[in-house]
């Protein structure tokens, strides 16, 4: 079943579903965007060596955007019930990493990783009002989504897939975008 099952309807129409693939790109490029924006201005040092910086994030959330996009296809599965009560630390230590996502390996690390960053930049920069409530609302969205599809039986549809692609690719893009260029001082 999809995560969002009643929107499965609506996106069998070509226009809705069209409407769909151009904002979830479009969000994602927007908010890669005042990500990267932000972090330039943020530590105006970076701007040294902007190209550097700029192929270096690229790299790193474009390896995010193509590893994270399998876990969120097919996630694990977590089920409270059937954890048993933690007797030792090595228990409790695999537990932690199993609802984590972590004892995957290291590009799972990676992954995980790349987000953990992006939410300490957004807390870093400097992100005021309107701005910071939409990159806000749209990276607590994805991880609902990606949540709801490991801790419930919901698993996403091969549309919701593709949308959270292209979100991630947007963002991607929007960061690349975003630090490429260096930014003027304000007179």
């Amino acid at each position: 079943m999809a995560l969002i099952p009643f929107l499965v309807d609506i996106f069998q129409d070509p226009i809705f579903s069209l409407v769909a693939i151009l904002s979830a790109f479009g969000i994602g490029m927007l908010q890669g965007i005042i990500l990267g924006r932000a972090m330039l201005v943020r530590f105006p040092r970076l701007q040294k060596n902007v190209k550097k910086v700029s192929f270096s994030l690229f790299v790193l959330f474009l390896a995010n955007a193509i590893l994270s996009v399998p876990r969120f296809a097919s996630p694990e599965k977590i089920d409270f019930s059937s954890i048993p009560q933690a007797a030792s630390t090595e228990e409790l230590a695999s537990i932690i990493f199993l609802i984590f996502g972590v004892n995957t390996g290291f590009l799972a690390v990676l992954a995980i990783s790349v987000t953990i960053m992006t939410l300490v930049l957004l807390k870093m920069t400097h992100l005021r009002g309107i701005i910071k409530g939409f990159v806000l609302f749209f990276s607590l969205l994805i991880l609902l989504l990606t949540g709801l599809s490991r801790f419930t039986d919901l698993t996403p549809s091969s549309f919701e897939v593709l949308l959270y692609f292209l979100y991630q690719l947007g963002l991607t893009i929007g960061i690349l975008a975003g630090t490429v260029r260096k930014i003027n001082p304000k007179k």
